[in-house]
């Protein structure tokens, strides 16, 4: 049963469901995949040492999917910036008409992708940063949460309350970002008002995610308690894996007394936590995982994961639905008789996250 959002009209997407750009984690493998089971997936750029190899790997990505995908492109603050415009050109020249943006000052970026008719999807931590983004001409907010891994920004405001402000305030249609995993997570997205999800942690969990097995596997093993917010003193927050580095630099940030980025700079060095991922050693460098780590507990394919998503959040909705009831109609109690066609009040309990209990 495919979805009809304003997500899965626009992108000709099956399944409301989009795999956000994650570095060193957004290659043609885990995009083609998402996308093949029925999701749009998503290729980051900067995980392309040049925009070369980001036109490769389009290229590449094409020849194992038939279906919608994307790129990201994200700005964020450096010492040598890449060439962004370079990035873009490269997205428009290869045909691409959906690019996930985000980070500090998109608006010529922006401007040129929708020169070339591109969708693009931008991604914000707060109704402010979002309703900029609308004046830019954006077609869809990606509204991302606290509770996200990576950059969180630096308002800590939750979904629950984040997505409603945006369906309160905001005219362009959004998609939900930061504590997804799961078709219930799906299901209350729309519910609030959302088009649709987006996932990155979850992603990183798959068959077919380019990174080490042994990480995967400290991913379900994780507690939704097992990340640190690094950088806050900088305000470039930062929510990542709580592993020893990312500890290291907590404590060295909250006892500097000199406040020198150079003092946490060693611990936070993106080249180590790209090794994380290759070598398989969790405390090797600083990487990104949102709380949501604490709702993840295998390691599916992406088509099955994508698969049951699609099944929990229509489940999850048709139940919505069957609890309410015509006036006059008497709902069943527990005390009354039950018949074969007639709801257990609690007995969802058994099938629902029972291996919790």
């Amino acid at each position: 049963m495919p979805f009809n959002t304003a997500l899965t009209r626009k992108l000709g997407i099956k399944v409301p469901v989009v795999q956000g750009g994650m570095q060193w984690v957004g290659y043609a493998e885990l995009a083609s995949a998402v996308s093949n089971a029925g999701g749009l997936g998503i290729l980051t750029a900067l995980t392309q040492p040049t925009p070369e190899d980001l036109r490769k790997e389009i290229r590449r990505c094409r020849t194992m999917t038939k279906n919608p995908f994307g790129v990201n492109l994200t700005l964020l603050p450096a010492l040598v910036p890449p060439d962004y415009g370079a990035y873009a050109r490269v997205i428009i020249e290869e045909g691409i008409n959906i690019v996930e943006t985000a980070g500090n000052s998109p608006g010529p970026v922006i401007k040129q992708l929708k020169a070339a008719s591109c969708i693009i999807l931008h991604k914000c931590t707060s109704i402010r940063h979002a309703q900029s983004a609308v004046k830019l001409g954006v077609d869809f907010l990606s509204i991302d949460g606290f509770e996200c891994a990576g950059h969180v920004g630096e308002s800590d405001i939750t979904n629950f309350i984040l997505l409603s402000r945006a369906r309160q305030s905001l005219d362009v249609p959004f998609i939900a970002s930061g504590g997804f995993a799961d078709g219930q997570g799906l299901a209350a997205a729309l519910s609030l008002g959302a088009e649709g999800i987006n996932m990155g942690t979850r992603f990183m969990c798959t068959v077919e995610a380019p990174i080490h097995q042994k990480i995967k596997e400290a991913i379900v093993r994780a507690q939704e308690t097992d990340t640190e917010l690094v950088l806050r003193r900088w305000r470039n927050t930062s929510r990542l894996f709580a592993n020893k580095v990312a500890k290291e630099a907590v404590k060295v940030e909250k006892e500097s007394t000199t406040g020198k980025f150079e003092e946490v700079a060693p611990y936070v060095s993106g080249k180590r936590g790209r090794q994380v991922f290759l070598n398989g050693d969790k405390d090797f460098g600083v990487w990104t995982a949102g709380q949501v780590i604490g709702l993840i507990h295998d390691v599916p394919s992406c088509a099955e994961l994508i698969s049951r998503i699609e099944r929990e959040a229509i489940e999850t909705l048709q139940k919505s639905t069957s609890l309410v009831v015509e006036e006059g109609q008497v709902p069943a109690s527990a005390s009354s008789t039950v018949g074969k066609n007639t709801n257990i009040p609690g007995a969802e309990v058994w099938d629902v996250g029972k291996s919790k209990l």
